[in-house]
């Protein structure tokens, strides 16, 4: 039983950060119901479907949501729902009679999350826009790269996953948390902007106290410093060095066999270029494995950059079972983790519509209402 078992969440399927925060809503025990349109959406991500897995876990119900039948059977599953998660733009849900106002008069109850880009509000609100410009807005985007080379998008972590899905997932479990002493439900406006933003609240931090610029590349974090750095091996692979702090730096220096050379102090910025350079030398004179043998387990903060296809062959996660294979295929397993309710994929991502009327009757409705949605083609019947 996982931590969220006995919570009953709706979906209206979208892509990206909804999808992520009910996969991990229901990793963690919930029974998310994810309502699905009976068309293909054309959302520009096509796959099969045993591969989309930020919709594993929960079961899925088909709706025509331009019937008036299918959307009042909608607000009888959000009767009975602890919470509703929703990635449209501002006012859809509302023009489609599944606002915040109309499911909460249903339920007072209803945690009532919302996921957008540029939030419920503002000069973009309404505009279109995927994780990469969202980031650009939050100042985030702008300190990915190397020096003197455009900005790098870091895949769609920051906005859509990081800056979306975990705020998103973090407010409607507080929410849930709250109405269970007051009794009232309420909205989360989640907005990929804004989480961007809350994320590099540490750099906003030292950007004002003058540690950081705005100099890509130039700094502690970002490539800037030799010590804090991707470096190519000599079978032209990569590991990760982030010797940060002086013991650290002291035993990078002398498991490298750079110890008893004259070297500039490791804070002294106008050196880093030169130490970078001396680096890449020397980490060039040995394969990654052998790197891995002398340095791996050590105090250096250092990590092999592995590929998607040895990550989850590595011994650490191995043993610790970050990764899983379910229905043949490998993924990453449910987190965080809990001593007590671990929490678990509770089923392979569903094609849509899949269990329609199997999960509609186990949320309370009766044969013959079953049977009214599918004679006016509010809903598909399972496949």
């Amino acid at each position: 039983m996982g931590v969220l078992s006995g919570y009953r969440v709706i979906e209206l399927a979208g892509i990206g950060p909804g999808p992520m925060c009910a996969m991990l809503l229901s990793d963690m025990g919930a029974d998310v119901l994810r309502i699905d349109r009976m068309a293909d959406a054309g959302l520009g991500i096509a796959m099969d479907q045993k591969y989309s897995l930020l919709n594993r876990g929960r079961r899925s119900v088909a709706f025509d949501l331009k019937k008036p039948e299918a959307i009042e059977a909608v607000m009888k599953l959000v009767e009975k729902a602890d919470a509703l998660i929703e990635g449209f733009r501002p006012g859809v849900t509302e023009r489609l009679g599944l606002g915040p106002d109309h499911c909460l008069k249903r339920n007072p109850r209803l945690i009532y999350g919302r996921m957008t880009g540029w939030g419920q509000e503002g000069p973009l609100a309404h505009a279109a826009g995927h994780d990469i410009n969202y980031i650009a807005l939050s100042g985030a985007l702008h300190s990915f790269g190397r020096k003197g080379d455009a900005p790098v998008p870091p895949l769609n972590l920051v906005g859509d996953f990081g800056g979306g899905a975990l705020y998103l997932a973090l407010g409607v479990v507080a929410g849930l948390l709250e109405a269970q002493k007051s009794s009232k439900g309420q909205v989360v406006d989640a907005a990929m902007v804004d989480g961007a933003a809350s994320l590099m609240t540490a750099i906003y931090g030292m950007h004002g106290s003058g540690f950081w610029n705005n100099e890509r590349g130039d700094n502690i974090l970002d490539t800037g410093a030799h010590y804090y750095e991707v470096y190519e091996t000599k079978d032209n692979k990569y590991v990760a060095i982030g010797s940060i702090e002086a013991k650290f730096y002291a035993e990078l220096l002398e498991k490298s066999g750079l110890k008893g050379e004259k070297l500039p102090h490791q804070q002294d910025r106008s050196q880093w270029p030169a130490m970078k350079e001396r680096l890449k030398t020397l980490f060039r004179s040995k394969t990654r494995d052998e790197w891995c043998k002398i340095m791996e387990g050590s105090d250096i903060c250092f990590a092999p950059v592995l590929n998607m296809d040895e990550a989850p062959k590595h011994p650490h996660n191995k043993h610790r079972g970050t990764f899983i294979e379910q229905g043949g295929v490998t993924q990453p397993g449910p987190a965080p983790r809990f001593s007590r309710t671990p929490s678990k994929i509770q089923r392979p991502p569903a094609k849509p519509g899949e269990h329609t009327e199997e999960a509609l009757r186990d949320w309370g409705f009766a044969n013959p209402d079953l049977e009214m949605l599918r004679k006016c083609g509010a809903i598909a019947k399972s496949v």
